[in-house]
This record gives structure tokens, sequence and C-alpha cells, in this order.
């Protein structure tokens, strides 16, 4: 009898998947960000309901969009369920390398999704890629440290608010950093935190005719600016910090103000991680007044590669991961600033999550962001912390690499533009577009 309860209970797991497959073994590839994190923790849950096994790979943001990339251009074969964003996903959709979300179930809600976190993810109307967060950029800072410096936040200040804010916070003696920002190589960390600075600057990647624009006024104003406000108020290396490494000066009090993804309120804000977490404000992304403000617009999403031979778990995992219980599930166990951000419409509509004390700024930064209209002179591309087309990685990339070099000083502003100016003109020749 024994024997035979095994048996059955060995065939019915076997089973145990939505459409009665055998269970499977997926691998993902994601990014070390502390969502996906807290995602890992809870893959028991999935297992359980559907029998299906996960093994992980967790890479660094830049690592990450390398071998994924990597991987799926070459038909590796290494990921079910790789993590991408709103730059990859609809360039990738186009090319057939996906697989298409379009036959979710009606209980996965799909409608539900903000709207332009789907947009984003979409190639001609067609989901390739389910956000499991979405965010834009906004501006986090200590109440107690700017009341200390006499001043008071706007709610949507000025990049020269911002710098003098900065200096008055600064406190070397005490290792406070006025301000943290990301200036670490990579066209998604520096690269996308300074892009989108540019555009409230005035500045923009091409004028329509593909034409590289850091030659201009706009972009010199962009980096001087940004480079004079950090050398005076930033911390030591700030050139190599990405998005990790500030949160943890942040968390550790070490920062006044850090503008990066609205994701990271959660993080500076729980107890158990940040020594500030009482003490924690936050305001809409800075502008010069040209009628652009510095916010992104990103999702953290999870696709399919053409190809797998585990589709159907794969969709399984992805129904789960960003899905309303997935949420629920989250907030019963964490509370709800824990749980996800930016993704679903009825998250923001829940009275339980708009007690949140970031939840309203999170989303009107989101709302505000537009990525179809995001620099002040006109320009051919889609994006606003990149430009939307193929090419475009792998030369912002350098060019990034280039203003980190000027940040850590050892080479001008001047020679970064010249360079920054002369790489991205020459692929884009290469590329066909001049």
């Amino acid at each position: 009898m024994f024997l035979k309860n095994s048996l059955y209970a060995a065939t019915a797991l076997s089973l145990f998947t939505a459409g009665g497959a055998a269970a499977d073994t997926i691998t993902i590839a994601t990014v070390n960000n502390g969502d996906m994190i807290r995602m890992q923790g809870y893959t028991d849950d999935f297992t359980a309901k559907t029998g299906h096994e996960v093994e992980w790979v967790t890479l660094e943001e830049n690592v990450l969009r390398q071998r994924v990339t990597t991987d799926i251009s070459t038909k590796g074969g290494a990921f079910d369920i790789m993590t991408i964003g709103m730059y990859e996903t609809p360039i990738w959709g186009a090319n057939d390398w996906l697989v298409p979300l379009n036959d979710l179930s009606a209980e996965y809600d799909v409608d539900d999704i903000l709207p332009a976190m789907a947009d984003g993810l979409s190639h001609d109307g067609t989901l390739y890629a389910a956000p499991f967060y979405g965010e834009s950029s906004m501006i986090m800072y200590r109440k107690d440290l700017m009341e200390k410096a006499g001043m008071e936040m706007p709610k949507a200040p000025t990049w020269e608010f911002i710098k003098e804010a900065a200096a008055g916070m600064t406190d070397r003696d005490n290792d406070i950093n006025g301000i943290c920002l990301r200036g670490k190589a990579g066209w998604g960390e520096g690269g996308a935190f300074i892009t989108a600075m540019s555009n409230s600057f005035g500045a923009r990647w091409f004028d329509e005719d593909w034409n590289a624009q850091f030659d201009t006024e706009a972009w010199a104003n962009t980096l001087n600016f940004y480079k004079d406000m950090m050398d005076e108020s930033g911390p030591a290396g700030y050139a190599a910090n990405g998005f990790n490494e500030n949160l943890s000066l942040f968390q550790q009090g070490k920062c006044g103000m850090w503008i990066d993804a609205t994701v990271a309120a959660s993080f500076v804000t729980n107890a158990d991680d940040s020594t500030v977490a009482d003490k924690v404000g936050f305001a809409l992304a800075p502008d010069t007044g040209l009628g652009k403000r510095s916010n992104w617009l990103w999702a953290w999403a999870l696709a399919i590669p053409a190809g797998t031979q585990n589709e159907a778990a794969a969709k399984e995992f992805i129904e789960w991961a960003t899905s309303k219980d997935y949420i629920e599930l989250v907030a019963a166990k964490e509370g709800w600033a824990n749980v996800p951000p930016g993704a679903r419409t009825s998250l923001y509509e829940n009275p339980e999550y708009q007690k949140v004390p970031f939840a309203q700024m999170t989303l009107d930064s989101i709302l505000s962001a537009d990525p179809k209209n995001s620099t002040v002179e006109p320009s051919p591309y889609v994006g606003i912390q990149f430009a939307a087309i193929p090419e475009f990685a792998g030369i912002a990339t350098e060019v990034s690499q280039e203003f980190s070099a000027a940040y850590a000083g050892q080479q001008t502003v001047e020679e970064a533009l010249a360079k920054a100016q002369e790489i991205t003109n020459e692929a884009m020749e290469a590329a066909g577009y001049r």
C-alpha cells in the first residue's frame, strides 16, 4: 500500500502543471537587484504550485546584459527566461528572437499592466515581455539633513537647487556626501543616468539626420554640471558607482540625496536594511526649466527566448512572478511597501498600497515620462535614457566609458565629448544611418 501510494504521489507531481505536462527545470537569467533576489526566495511557492524546478543565474547588471544578448543573438539556448528591459524587448521581438506573450490566461489579466509598461515591452501591438517591476527615477533625500542645511525640498526642484542643497548637506568630517549619483560605465548604468539628465539640459544623442550631438553646448553643460557637483559633494570614487553601490551608501547614511530608480524607495525605507529608513523624503527628478525632467522609464521584465525547450513551463513562471497573486504573496509576507512596483494599475488603486509613502511619487514619475517625446529639440528615436535602435547598446557602452574616465579625472570633459562624437558618428556611418 505504501509503495502504491508513493508511486501515485510521484506520478501526480510529474503531472502537476497547468497543462498537464511533465514537470520541467527552467533556467532563468536575472539581475542582482533586491526585488529579483526577493523573487528567488519565493521560488518554492512556484514549484509547489506547478512542480517545475528553477535554476537561477544571477548577474551584475552590465554582465547580465552582455550574457543574455550574446546568448540570444547566437541562439545559445542557455536560458529559458531572460530578464530584459524596454530597450531590448521591441528590438528582439521584431527579430523573432522572443516568444510572443499573446496567450496568457484570463486570470493573469494582461489589461491590468500599466499602459506605459505594456507599450514599452511590445512590438507591433504584441507583448513580448511581462514587467516584473516598472520604474521611473526620482529624488530620494534625507529630510533631517535637508532641514539641518536650512533648506526645503520642492516637489519639483531644479538642478541648481539640487547642487546647492548637495553642497549644504555635505559633511566630510562625518562621511556624509550631499549627493550620490551613478558614474559607473555601462549604457544602462551611468550611461542611463547621464542620458536622462542630459534631456533636461536640452541635449539629445542624435539630430533628425542621425548625426551625433556630443559637440553641442547642451552636452557640455550636462557633463560639466554633473562633474562639478559630484566633485564638490559626491562620494570618493563615484565614477565606479552604479545602482547597488549608491543604494548601499544611502542605506548606511552616507548620502544626503540620491537620484535613481523609483524601485529603490522600498529598500531605503526598509528599517531592516536602512539606517535612515524613517528619514527619507521623495521628489520628482530635477529639471532646468526647459520643459523636460530628468526621469527615465524602464521595466525589468521576463521574456522567453525563441527556441526554448520549456516554453510552457516558462510561461507558467512568468504568469506566477508577474501576477497579482505574487504581489499579494509578498505583501502578506513582507508588507505592501516591499511588493514589486510600477507594473500593474490595480496596485495603485489598492487602498493599502496608497498608504505607502512613495507610491504616489513613483506613479507620478512613471506617468510623466514620455519615451516618444523625451528631448527638447526633435530627435529621430524613441527612448528616454536610451535610443531604441540595435546599435545603441554598443555605442553607448563605449561612450559611457569615456564619460566615466572624465569623472575619474583621467581626461577632460571636452576630450570625453570629442571621443563620444567620433565613436558615435563612425558607428552610425558603418551601420548605414548616414
